[in-house]
């Protein structure tokens, strides 16, 4: 009887002993796996490449930063001179034109007594930089845009301005001018963002918005988003047209 409880005592010593190793090992395996730091993921076959680096080191090391005015409003168009980097002019879905000419530190309106202070798209006659070209009405159309009343231009920077025509174009999503002759310009117009209008497509002025032409046409539901020049040769033109419509407002 003696041995037989000696025996099973010895029994659970054994056995608590080696439950303390297995805790203490455990222990140890837990600490190592949390200090071991983990191995990047292998890349996978279907992820994206790194995009390389800008190889133009005129953009080396630039930062986007707000350079105002922060009551100016959302913006479509913008533009700047050649050679004077401290003349700009942007226009303003709600705003008007705005100009700087100390490199953004300031801002000026400029088209506050005009008919319209949406603006869908202006540009600098680069002969002549007094020239400036404004189209009105966004043609980025969205629930809430306002409708322009044409194209309006500058003979003198921005100090007075004139509606050259296009009255009923509403939306006009693009204006250029021929880099060497200042009476010559192009207007992508969208037309009316709620129905049909015969006043869009591309149009062209030669004699500095006194007459227009249009020069290309689809029909009354489809008007002029883009045109550009060919950069090698101003009568090498590009141009879009977009057949778009918003519903009438509350309608669904």
């Amino acid at each position: 009887m003696f041995q037989s409880t000696r025996m099973a005592g010895r029994f659970v010593q054994l056995f608590t002993l080696l439950l303390a190793s297995v805790a203490v090992l455990l222990a140890q395996t837990k600490s190592e796996r949390e200090r071991k730091t983990p191995e990047p993921p292998a890349p996978s076959q279907n992820a994206p490449a790194a995009a390389a680096p800008s190889a133009d080191p005129l953009f080396k090391g630039m930062k986007y930063r707000v350079i105002g005015p922060f009551r100016g409003g959302r913006s479509l168009t913008a533009s700047g001179i050649a050679g004077d980097p401290t003349t700009y002019y942007f226009g303003a879905t709600g705003g008007g034109v705005w100009k700087t000419t100390d490199g953004a530190v300031t801002w000026t309106p400029v088209f506050d007594k005009q008919g319209t202070s949406a603006i869908g798209s202006l540009a600098i006659a680069p002969s002549d930089t007094n020239i400036v070209y404004v189209g009105t009405g966004e043609a980025c159309i969205r629930g809430n845009i306002s409708h322009g009343d044409g194209v309006y231009k500058t003979l003198d920077g921005g100090k007075t301005w004139k509606n050259v025509g296009l009255r009923d174009s509403r939306a006009i999503g693009k204006v250029i001018v021929d880099p060497k002759n200042a009476d010559t310009a192009f207007v992508a117009a969208l037309g009316h963002p709620y129905g049909p209008n015969s006043e869009r497509g591309i149009f062209r002025t030669t004699d500095g918005g006194k007459t227009w032409e249009k020069v290309l046409y689809k029909d009354e539901n489809t008007g002029g988003i883009d045109v550009a020049f060919d950069p090698h040769n101003s009568n090498i033109l590009f141009a879009s047209l977009w057949e778009a419509r918003l519903a009438l407002p509350g309608a669904w």
